[in-house]
């Protein structure tokens, strides 16, 4: 209890009076980590709208049996568009494997990724994870060119140097991010993804139409070039090492975290692993990423085939429940460290309670998509407020990894993506299997599946999650209460 006490007095003034946000060197890394998980998901969703340009229509994805419950919303027009692009005759199953390599690389490389950023440093892997990503994107037209085993080989090379990029991340905040303005300072830097999303989809559309879908490779990839130079430039792995950060500032964020940070320099893989509040955060992260993954890759599908509406002619829509989401990580972000820090409530109850509203909120409108008839604006209403919902486990589960062991914050990220990786990869499959012939009942079924394995991962987190230094994760097992 002194300690605590203690650490009220010293931090608290220092966080108001004397380290502004403003301008600061810590706000200045979430800055750029923002515009780089920006280009990170720009680059992971570009293929997916250039891939519609890619291939020839009469071999592009097989009909599917159209479901003649709902009246025909549109008819698809057809618009003259720039036609300069190589067309290639891939079939709906070599479609399938282009867009799934991306997972089979970016699996490989999120433990291995949370490991070397504990002995190299964050800052290199996450620049030349991004710098990576982008020169194969820059080359993703030429393997286009040699043949479709090139073009999935440099999606699953684009894979692996994004796989290192979250653990990265991680790593560098164990060492940036005062315990009080965790959830500030990862909601910004995160929330870039959200908006790559929002603002890529409708311009790798506009790109395709007006240029030809080549460019849309070309244009991110050259931005993500140039923001690795700004990094590499701008950026340090610690506080201690920053060419321009203040004294003050500096001594703020060591001091708010001296108790918090092990000094052993072998990573203690045992008790990681028997680590209950570890697993808790898997099985959270597993389970969003099973209904984020079946929301917003099958139910453009469910809206085309059952409501008879093609959600991929309004970029807009398509882009919306994405701007949702990123308002909501940037806000549960301020009340979440509000709350911990004006109101005193625990680092746990903030967690489990943004946890728990951002998986059964969702559950709750995937589970009434399946139930809202032919009402296409309702459709739209409740996949942009389920998804808006789910932002919330950006403060929730998402950073617990640094609660329970600020010092290996990157390894355990890596783990609970290597898992929260496979509903990308599985989940959709699934779905599709189970709606073979497009009626309403099946698509309920596989929207129960998604809700129920989001009910159960929210109960599971707030019946094991912690918000304590775990014992393992610091020097001389001092445990220190947030």
């Amino acid at each position: 209890m002194p300690l605590k006490s203690e650490l009220t007095i010293d931090v608290e003034p220092k966080t108001t009076h004397q380290v502004p946000a403003c301008c600061s060197a810590r706000y200045n890394l979430a800055l750029l980590a923002f515009f780089g998980f920006f280009l990170l998901y720009a680059l992971r969703v570009n293929l997916s709208v250039a891939l519609v340009d890619m291939v020839e229509p009469n071999t592009s994805l097989a009909k599917n049996t159209t479901s003649n419950v709902c009246p025909e919303h549109s008819s698809t027009i057809n618009v003259p568009r720039n036609t300069t692009g190589e067309k290639y005759s891939w079939d709906a199953d070599t479609q399938g494997w282009i867009l799934g390599s991306f997972f089979y690389g970016y699996i490989i490389t999120q433990i291995p990724g949370g490991y070397l950023a504990s002995k190299i440093g964050g800052k290199l892997l996450l620049g030349f994870g991004v710098f990576g990503t982008s020169v194969f994107t820059l080359l993703t037209p030429l393997a286009a060119n040699l043949g479709v085993g090139y073009l999935i080989a440099v999606r699953a090379l684009e894979g692996l140097g994004e796989g290192v990029t979250f653990p990265a991340m991680h790593s560098m905040w164990s060492s940036w991010a005062p315990p009080l303005e965790r959830s500030k300072l990862l909601s910004i830097s995160y929330a870039g993804a959200q908006l790559g999303t929002v603002v890529s989809l409708p311009l790798s559309g506009l790109i395709c139409y007006y240029m030809n879908w080549a460019y849309v490779f070309y244009i991110f990839g050259t931005l993500g070039v140039l923001w690795f130079f700004f990094w590499m430039w701008l950026v340090s792995d610690t506080p201690e090492t920053h060419r321009s950060i203040s004294r003050a500032e500096r001594e703020y964020i060591l001091s708010s975290l001296k108790d918090q940070l092990s000094t052993q320099k072998s990573v203690p893989w045992g008790p990681i692993l028997e680590s209950l509040p570890l697993w808790a955060i898997v099985v959270a992260h597993f389970s969003y990423n099973w209904t984020f993954y079946t929301l917003l890759t099958l139910l453009p599908t469910y809206m085309k085939e059952i409501l008879r509406f093609d959600a991929q002619e309004n970029g807009f829509l398509s882009a919306l429940p994405y701007f949702g989401c990123w308002l909501c990580i940037i806000l549960s972000g301020q009340i979440a460290d509000y709350l911990r820090e004006k109101q005193n409530l625990s680092t746990v109850c903030v967690r489990k309670s943004f946890t728990l509203i951002g998986m059964i909120g969702p559950a709750v409108f995937l589970v009434a998509a399946g139930f809202i008839g032919c009402n296409y604006a309702l459709a739209v209403a409740f996949v942009t407020i389920s998804t808006t919902l789910g932002g919330f486990c950006t403060s929730g589960y998402s950073i617990n990894h640094l609660d329970i062991a600020p010092s290996y914050a990157g390894i355990l990220l890596g783990i609970t993506n290597s898992f929260a990786t496979i509903p990308g990869m599985v989940g959709p499959v699934i779905a599709k299997n189970l709606t073979h012939n497009n009626t309403v009942g099946e698509w309920q079924t596989v929207f129960y599946i998604a809700a129920s394995i989001n009910l159960f991962g929210a109960i599971f987190f707030a019946l094991f999650a912690s918000g304590e230094v775990q014992d393992w994760a610091v020097s001389g097992y001092h445990l220190h209460r947030n």
